[in-house]
C-alpha cells in the first residue's frame, strides 16, 4: 500500500530543516547502497555520522510517533534512523530493490525493511523531474509530494527515482519493521482501524464497536511478531 501522511512539517518548518542541511557537508550516496544498487546509485547523502543528521533525524522521529496515520499505517517496531539525500544535474537512482536488513550504524541493532518511507523537502515546482516511481501490481506510480508530506510503501516494491534535470531534490529516507511484516495484514488493519474511528465519531452501536474493535485486536494479536 502507497500511504501519504500530509503536512508532517510545516513549510517554514522545512525551509529551516533545508537551510541548515545543505550547509553541511555531502558525501556520494553509494556509501549507504549494496553492491548492486550502487550501479544503479548517483545522489549526493549526509554522512551517518553527521550530528546535524542525528538531530534532525530525531525530530522526525518524535513527529511520527504522535502521527495517528502514520502509527496506525506502520504499526512500527523498529525505525531505521533518517538518512538525507540531494539530486540535481540529472542525478537519479535506476530500478531498485531496498535491503531486506540494515544494521544500524554504531549499535548492535537490525531492522527488517517492511515499509520504504520518504519525507519530501523540497518544493515540487523547484525542480523537474525526481518523481519516486514505485511498481506494484497495478503498474506504476509516480509520486512528487509537496514539501513537509511523507510517503510510507512497502519495502518489496521494486522502486527508482527519475533524475532531476532542473533545480534540486532534497528528502529524507529510512525504513520502517513493522510489528505486522505483511502488507496486505496491515491494509486490513488500517481499513477495520479506520472504520472503528469513523464509527465511533457517529456515535455507532456500542455492542457493534465493541464486536470490530475486539476482531481489530485478535487479528494484531495473531499476525503480530512482536
Amino acid at each position: 500500500m502507497l500511504i501519504e501522511i500530509p503536512a508532517l512539517f510545516s513549510a517554514s518548518e522545512v525551509d529551516a530543516t533545508v537551510a541548515t542541511l545543505l550547509d553541511q557537508p555531502w558525501v556520494d550516496g553509494k556509501v549507504t547502497a549494496g553492491p548492486r544498487s550502487a550501479m544503479a546509485k548517483n545522489n549526493r547523502q549526509l554522512s551517518e555520522d553527521s550530528p546535524v543528521a542525528h538531530r534532525i533525524g530525531e525530530q522526525i522521529l518524535a513527529r511520527l510517533s504522535d502521527n495517528a496515520l502514520f502509527m496506525s499505517a506502520a504499526l512500527p517496531k523498529r525505525i531505521y534512523p533518517p538518512l538525507f539525500n540531494r539530486y540535481s544535474g540529472g542525478e537519479g537512482f535506476d530500478w531498485h530493490i531496498d535491503n531486506a536488513i540494515r544494521g544500524i550504524k554504531g549499535v548492535r541493532e537490525r531492522v527488517r525493511t517492511d515499509i520504504s518511507a520518504t519525507l519530501f523537502l523540497a518544493d515540487p515546482a523547484s525542480y523537474d523531474g525526481g518523481e519516486l516511481v514505485i511498481r506494484d501490481t497495478f503498474g506504476e506510480h509516480a509520486v512528487k509530494l509537496p514539501a513537509g508530506h511523507l510517503l510510507i510503501y512497502p519495502g518489496s516494491s521494486l522502486h527508482k527515482i527519475n533524475p532531476v534535470t532542473r533545480g534540486e531534490r532534497i528528502a529524507s529516507f529510512f525504513w520502517i519493521e513493522s510489528l505486522v511484516r505483511e502488507d496486505s495484514q496491515r491494509q486490513l488493519l488500517l481499513d477495520m482501524d479506520v472504520a472503528i474511528q469513523t464509527l465511533t465519531a457517529q456515535d455507532a452501536d456500542h455492542h457493534a464497536l465493541l464486536q470490530l474493535s475486539g476482531a481489530y485486536h485478535n487479528l494484531l494479536r495473531r499476525w503480530s511478531d512482536g
